[in-house]
This record gives C-alpha cells, structure tokens and sequence, in this order.
C-alpha cells in the first residue's frame, strides 16, 4: 500500500472533568490545538470536534450552538453542520472537517488524520 491514513493524537483537556467545566452540555468553543482551530461541541452523545471555520463565509463555529439534533449551527447565516459527519443539514453540499475525540484514563484527546507515503 502507497498511501495510508495516519492519525495524530492531542491532548485537549487532562481529563474528562475539565473537558466538562471547559464545554457544558449543550454549548460550543473554539480550542486552538496543534495549530489548528477546532469547534468542541457537548452534546448528550458526548464531545464532537469540528473545523471552526464555516465553510459558507468563515465565521467561527465555536461562536455559534449546538441543537439537541446534534448539530453545530454557524452564529452568521445559521447554517446547521452535523457534528458527527460535518455535512450541511441545509443540502447545500457544504460540509466542515471533523474530527475524532477519545476519552482515555489520562485525558480526552483529538485526532487529526493525514495521508502519508509509504514504500515498504
């Protein structure tokens, strides 16, 4: 196989308490990790990562909400992004990038993809 996906995983809060103090239930925030901005959201299924840019005009995601349809809503023109696969509930074919979240013993972490080249 030439290519295959490889995933690097951050640390974004110590633990599962902080995640909670830091995003309540039902709310979003924009986190900066590995130079990247994410929107964490907290919904009754558990925390979601999105891109933080909409892709309609670039506002902040993390500025917006989330809806208990599970949905992050932009706070502009209140386009509705899905938080577990990023597309538009609009129909616009718009979408944001998502991103995978683990809750392990030493703390919640995010996870970003990559394709990498491999010869061997």
């Amino acid at each position: 196989m030439l290519f295959e996906k490889k995933t690097t995983w951050l640390k974004l809060f110590e633990s599962l308490t902080a995640a909670n103090n830091r995003v309540a239930l039902g709310r979003v925030t924009t986190i900066e990790v590995g130079r990247k901005k994410v929107c964490v959201a907290h919904t009754s299924e558990g925390f979601f990562a999105v891109n933080d840019r909409c892709p309609h005009n670039g506002a902040s995601l993390g500025n917006g909400f989330c809806t208990d349809q599970g949905s992050v809503v932009c706070p502009v023109h209140r386009y509705h992004f899905d938080l577990k696969t990023g597309r538009a509930k609009s129909g616009l074919g718009d979408f944001v990038q998502t991103y995978p979240i683990e809750v392990r013993e030493d703390g919640v972490f995010i996870g970003f993809e990559k394709i990498v080249f491999n010869l061997f």
